[in-house]
């Protein structure tokens, strides 16, 4: 968006995800944050009548708080872009690419990024068999925030006892030991590298419950590693078409060095809660919350 008077904000948030309530939370609190800018700010709460609540109150961009499904796959995408409205974040192919984790890791591989086997199976397979040799990791293809992830231990004594919502396909990729690494990637510059440190797999609960994780940002890894971070994040971000905000989570086995840091996935949608990744990393490198949510704003176009 162009300087001058503030424009008229219209913060998407909830949706029919699995990630909905975490949505919730993060329009809350960009809304907020927005209003402390002095934007003038309307929450909208996405449903089926999307395009309709759009047209009647014709904000001048829109701010996507949307998580998963249909907010983070280039869906709500392709519609402010046919209703002609500047938006915030990922555009259409970047947010639908980032989205299906088989075809991130296709796009990772073009760009000589690094990343585990994996293999994409029908549920009703991996419930009935190893996919794969253990240890490996089965979730949804299409889906973020560690939702529906099974971790499948070189003990097990059986395939993934999948629940009944899992897709009718699912990701199989091989278990990627070690530290939980991330890097934001703002506009075109990557800001720094957080270690998460957790007492198990850094799930959802981990990621959305106070007190399931602990950051140490900057991360206190060897240079050559955090600058591996850095590069690889931005890569990815570039590689994907990625606009605005991105973030990308990477494993790494400290024993191995350089040849143990993997991607694992960039979110074009980072969350934007008390506990979320971004907003830290942006408060480390100078940007408050509300300086953060108002780049967002002025960076947002369409075609993007």
């Amino acid at each position: 968006m162009s300087s001058g008077k503030n424009p008229r904000v219209a913060v998407l948030k909830g949706g029919p995800s699995a990630e909905r309530e975490v949505s919730l939370s993060s329009g809350y609190e960009c809304a907020k944050a927005l209003r402390g800018e002095g934007f003038e700010v309307l929450e909208l709460d996405a449903g089926p009548d999307l395009a309709i609540e759009l047209e009647k109150h014709k904000p001048d961009v829109v701010f996507n708080a949307l998580h998963g499904r249909w907010g983070e796959d280039g869906c709500v995408q392709g519609l402010l872009e046919w209703l002609g409205i500047p938006y915030t974040h990922s555009g259409v192919l970047a947010s639908a690419l980032a989205m299906d984790k088989e075809r991130t890791k296709a796009v990772y591989r073009m760009a000589g990024l690094p990343v585990v086997d994996s293999l994409l199976v029908p549920a009703a397979t991996a419930r009935a068999q190893h996919p794969m040799q253990p240890p490996y990791v089965v979730k949804p293809y299409n889906e973020g925030s560690s939702v529906g992830v099974y971790i499948v231990h070189e003990a097990a004594n059986g395939p993934a006892q999948l629940s009944n919502d899992m897709p009718e396909t699912v990701m199989v990729e091989t278990f990627a030991p070690g530290r939980e690494l991330t890097t934001t990637v703002m506009g075109n510059k990557p800001l720094t590298v957080t270690d998460i440190l957790t007492e198990g797999w850094y799930d959802y609960d981990a990621k959305y419950k106070l007190g399931g994780s602990r950051h140490e940002v900057p991360a206190n890894i060897p240079p050559q590693i955090f600058d591996a971070c850095m590069d690889y994040a931005l890569r990815a971000h570039g590689a994907l078409g990625c606009k605005g905000l991105s973030r990308t989570d990477f494993r790494w086995d400290e024993t191995r060095g350089l040849d143990g840091l993997i991607l694992l996935e960039t979110n074009t949608q980072p969350g934007m809660t008390p506990t979320s990744l971004s907003p830290e990393q942006a408060e480390i490198c100078g940007y408050s919350f509300g300086a953060l949510c108002r780049w967002l704003v002025k960076d947002a176009t369409c075609n993007r």
